[in-house]
C-alpha cells in the first residue's frame, strides 16, 4: 500500500506531497490536477519496471539513467515526452547555464508490514525518450535514495484503469500485454470480453462470485464466454432475467459495462494499487453508491488499495466519514473531519463543503428565479458581478428564513472558516445582520419581481421584436397580442382593486403570486399558448432599458462584487 507521494514538475502538479490510505478519493474541478496525481503514481510504477529490469543489480545504479520511451507508458498516453512536464518545461537558464527541470516521484508505502521509501526523477532527453534515476535525497546533493529490496519492490503493482469507452461490436483474443496496453490507452472497449474470459477460464470460484455481484445489482446472469477460434473472436451474453431474453454484451447499458470492467479487473488483480478515473461515470445516481461500496469490498478481499478520482456527489458524500478524501482545490489537502462537521455533512451534503472551498464565498436566495433575474439585470447594466453569477456557489432559502441561511452556513464554516456569504431575501420583518463573514440584506419591495415590471415592459414582451421588413401579417399578430394582455392587465388591475389589495405595480404587492402568475395564465388561455411561468420570469428583465434599473439592484450587485473581493479561500 502507498501511504504517501510527493510529486514535483509533472503535468498540472508544481509540487504536491498527497497522504494516502487504503481507499482514497480525489476531488476537484475539471483540470485541477486529479488525473495528473494518478498519472504520477503510473509513471512512477514505469519508472520502477524499468529499474527493475535494467538497473536493480548494477554498481552504477547510483548515478546511471534508465532509458524510457514514450510509448512504453501505456497507462499515459503522450505523443510528446515533453508533455509530461509541467507547463511543457524542461529546462532553464539559472545565472547564464542552462539546467534541466527534473520530474521527481517520490513513493513511501508499506509492504507486508514492511515500510520502504523510494523514488525517481525523469530527465527529458527528446521528444521520444527521458532517462529514469534514483532520485536524489536533496537538489543539490548527490546522495540518492537506495533501492529498497527488490522483492519488496517487485510485489508492488499498479494499475491504472480508465472510464469504460463503450464496447466494441466484435472482440478478439488478445495477451495480457496487449490488454494492459489498451487499458493505459484508454480503449476499454476492446478489452472487457478478454478480462471476462481470463477470470472465467482460470479462476472458476472468482468467476462465480463475480457473477453472484453482477446479478445482484443488475438483474442479469451472465453466460460463460466463448472464443470462436475459427474466427479469433470473443462472445460474451447475459439473461435479462426482468424480460427473459438473452442479449449480447454489446447490448447492456453503459453503466452495466462498466461495472463489469471495474470488477473483472479488480478480480484479475490482487495486491494490487488501482488508480480509477472516474469509476462512477455512466452509473446512475442508485447505483454509484452501491458499486462504490462493492469495490471498496472487493479490493479488500484482493489486499488491493483504491486511489480514484471523481465527481460524483454521491460518492464524495460516501467516501468523507470513512475514506481519505483529497480536495484539488489550491493546495491539494486532506479534508479533516470533526464530529461537528460530519453530523453537518449529513444534513446538507458534501457537495456544499466542496463548493464553498472551491468557490470561498455562498450566495442566498429564496429560489433560482432571483438567481436569474439577477443574472440578466447584471448583464444589462454590465456590471463586474456578472462574471460571478455565471457560476456561484447558491443555496436557496425556500421558506426566505434568515435562520435557514444561518445554520447552512455555519455549517460550512467547520469545514471553511474564511467562508464569506451573502443573503438577499424578500422583503421580511426580520433583524438582518449587515456585518460579519454573513452579510444579510433584503429588497425594500416585496421581492425582486416588483422590480422588472410595468406596463410598457409585459407588453413589448409578449409583442415581441418586430419585423425587419414590413409583414402587415406578423404586424397583425403582434398588435392582437398586445390587445388582449392590455386585457388581461385591466381585468387583473380590477380584480387587486376589488379585493382592496393595493396596485399591481405597487412595491407593496406580491408581484409573482398576485400578478404575474394569474395574468400569463389567463393571457395563454386567451390565446391557446404556452404559460410563462415563474422560472422563465428574467425574460421579462431582458427587455428592460438600463433607465429602468431600480439603483437598488445595482446596490445588491455591487455588494456582491464587493464581498467576492474579500474573498481568501477557495
Amino acid at each position: 500500500m502507498i501511504t504517501r507521494v510527493t510529486i514535483r514538475n509533472f503535468k498540472a502538479l508544481g509540487e504536491v506531497v498527497l497522504d494516502l490510505d487504503r481507499t482514497v478519493v480525489f476531488i476537484g474541478p475539471n483540470n485541477s490536477g486529479k488525473t495528473s496525481a494518478l498519472q504520477a503514481l503510473a509513471l512512477f510504477e514505469a519508472g520502477l519496471r524499468a529499474w527493475l529490469g535494467k538497473r536493480s543489480d548494477s554498481k552504477a545504479s547510483q548515478r546511471s539513467g534508465v532509458t524510457i520511451n514514450r510509448k512504453d507508458l501505456i497507462a499515459l498516453s503522450v505523443p510528446n515526452a515533453n508533455l509530461l512536464w509541467h507547463d511543457l518545461r524542461v529546462r532553464q537558464s539559472i545565472e547564464g547555464k542552462t539546467k534541466n527541470i527534473l520530474i521527481e516521484i517520490l513513493v513511501e508505502g508499506v509492504t507486508g508490514n514492511r515500510p520502504w521509501t523510494c523514488g525517481f526523477e525523469f530527465d527529458y532527453a527528446n521528444p521520444e525518450s527521458f532517462y529514469c534515476r534514483l532520485l536524489r535525497k536533496d537538489a543539490d546533493a548527490t546522495e540518492r535514495y537506495e533501492l529498497p529490496d527488490t522483492k519488496l519492490l517487485s510485489d508492488i503493482k499498479v494499475a491504472f484503469l480508465p472510464a469504460m469507452s463503450g464496447l466494441a461490436s466484435v472482440e478478439s483474443r488478445i495477451e495480457r500485454g496487449r490488454i494492459n496496453v489498451l487499458i493505459g490507452e484508454g480503449q476499454t472497449a476492446q478489452v472487457l470480453r478478454n478480462l471476462c474470459y481470463e477470470l472465467y477460464s482460470g479462476h472458476e470460484d472468482l468467476w462465480r462470485d463475480f457473477c453472484e455481484q453482477i446479478r445482484d445489482l443488475f438483474g442479469i446472469e451472465l453466460k460463460s464466454p466463448e472464443y470462436i477460434a475459427e474466427r479469433g473472436e470473443l462472445m460474451m451474453s447475459y439473461m435479462d432475467l426482468n424480460r427473459r431474453v438473452e442479449l449480447d454484451l454489446s447490448s447492456a447499458g453503459r453503466g452495466l459495462q462498466q461495472t463489469l470492467l471495474l470488477l473483472s479487473y479488480l478480480y484479475l488483480n490482487p495486491n494490487s494499487i488501482l488508480l480509477l478515473d472516474e469509476p462512477d461515470a455512466h452509473l446512475e445516481i442508485l447505483r454509484q453508491r452501491q458499486i462504490y461500496n462493492l469495490l471498496q469490498r472487493v479490493s479488500a478481499q484482493r489486499s488491493g488499495q483504491i486511489i480514484a478520482a471523481s465527481h460524483s456527489e454521491i460518492i464524495l458524500n460516501e467516501a468523507i466519514e470513512n475514506d481519505t478524501v483529497i480536495a484539488f482545490l489550491g493546495k491539494p489537502h486532506v479534508i479533516k473531519k470533526s464530529q461537528q462537521m460530519l453530523k453537518a455533512l449529513h444534513k446538507y451534503g458534501f457537495e456544499n463543503y466542496y463548493q464553498a472551498e472551491e468557490n470561498g464565498w455562498v450566495l442566498y436566495l429564496e429560489g433560482s428565479t432571483d438567481l436569474s433575474i439577477l443574472r440578466s439585470l447584471a448583464k444589462k447594466l454590465q456590471h463586474p458581478a456578472a462574471a460571478f453569477l455565471e457560476k456561484p456557489f447558491v443555496h436557496y432559502v425556500q421558506n426566505n428564513s434568515p435562520l435557514g441561511a444561518r445554520d447552512h452556513f455555519r455549517a460550512l464554516q467547520e469545514a471553511c472558516p474564511d467562508l464569506k456569504g451573502i443573503a438577499i431575501f424578500d422583503r421580511i420583518k426580520s433583524d438582518l445582520h449587515h456585518v460579519g463573514p454573513l452579510v444579510e440584506l433584503m429588497w425594500s419591495r416585496r421581492e425582486i419581481e416588483n422590480y422588472i415590471i410595468s406596463k410598457r415592459i409585459i407588453l413589448d414582451y409578449v409583442a415581441g421584436p418586430a419585423a425587419e421588413e414590413q409583414d402587415l401579417f406578423l404586424d397583425q399578430e403582434r398588435q392582437r397580442r398586445i390587445q388582449v394582455m392590455e386585457e388581461c392587465i385591466a381585468e387583473i388591475e380590477n380584480a387587486i382593486s376589488v379585493m382592496g389589495k393595493p396596485s399591481v405595480w405597487s412595491s407593496e404587492i406580491k408581484a409573482t403570486d398576485e400578478f404575474l402568475e394569474p395574468l400569463f395564465k389567463r393571457y395563454a388561455d386567451r390565446l391557446n399558448a404556452p404559460i410563462l411561468r415563474k422560472t422563465r420570469f428574467f425574460e421579462l428583465a431582458e427587455v428592460m432599458t438600463v433607465g429602468e434599473i431600480d439603483d437598488e439592484i445595482t446596490e445588491k450587485l455591487d455588494a456582491i462584487y464587493t464581498l467576492v473581493g474579500s474573498v481568501k479561500c477557495g
